[in-house]
């Protein structure tokens, strides 16, 4: 399932973007601290960022700005503002794409899906399967099975368990990790692996699996 960040300070917009995105299967964060948009953004690990202009605190030039220092994922900013310097402002700030409001919620679904399909090419991956002590983590679709029991996994919880399986006997250090799932991991609080970790070690205890990965003081993790 593909997680959208919404950051917007109108709390009817906000609301209605949330539900429409849900009842299209997407999983939805709310931004309510406009503060800490970024931490939120490193903490949550969204696939995709809808970002209003004017927002409290700093607008969202700033925070396109602020997220493209250390991610990728796609941004579509949504603005009442519509002169052809906001959309240059846009588009040069890291944007993928504008859509003016008020707008259609079916506009917005298909440049969504477009942007996702493009970023994530998650129609044409392989289908290699990986597979190690119970179990199954499928490429194709960035999922983990364990018995009969399929989970949904973040990007980064995919790439950790990518990682770690593709490398099972070895220790990983923490900054070795930090490196695989951030191009650069300077931009990233260290606690963020911890918080990743500590995610996807629950998905899998859940799912009847314990002590998967273990944690070694001072070195790293390992999945023996």
């Amino acid at each position: 399932m593909f997680k959208i960040m919404i950051v917007e300070d109108e709390q009817t917009i906000r609301e209605v973007l949330s539900e429409s995105l849900q009842k299209w299967k997407f999983e939805t964060v709310e931004i309510t601290d406009f503060q800490n948009v970024l931490k939120t953004f490193v903490s949550e690990q969204p696939h995709l960022v809808l970002l209003d202009i004017n927002l409290p605190v700093f607008d969202g030039f700033y925070w396109c700005q602020q997220i493209r220092e250390s991610s990728k994922v796609p941004i579509i900013f949504i603005s009442s503002r519509n002169t052809n310097m906001d959309m240059i402002m846009a588009m040069n700030m890291g944007g993928d794409d504008f859509i003016n409001k008020p707008f259609s919620i079916d506009i917005l679904i298909a440049k969504i899906n477009a942007l996702l399909r493009r970023t994530y090419n998650y129609i044409e991956r392989s289908n290699e399967v990986m597979e190690h002590n119970g179990i199954l983590l499928n490429v194709e679709n960035s999922s983990m099975q364990i018995n009969d029991e399929i989970i949904d996994l973040s990007k980064n919880e995919y790439k950790l368990l990518f990682h770690l399986m593709k490398n099972h006997g070895k220790i990983l250090s923490r900054e070795k990790l930090l490196r695989a799932l951030w191009d650069d991991e300077r931009f990233v609080d260290d606690n963020t692996l911890t918080v990743n970790i500590n995610r996807l070690r629950k998905k899998i205890e859940n799912a009847g699996i314990h002590n998967y990965i273990e944690t070694k003081i001072g070195q790293g993790y390992i999945v023996p």
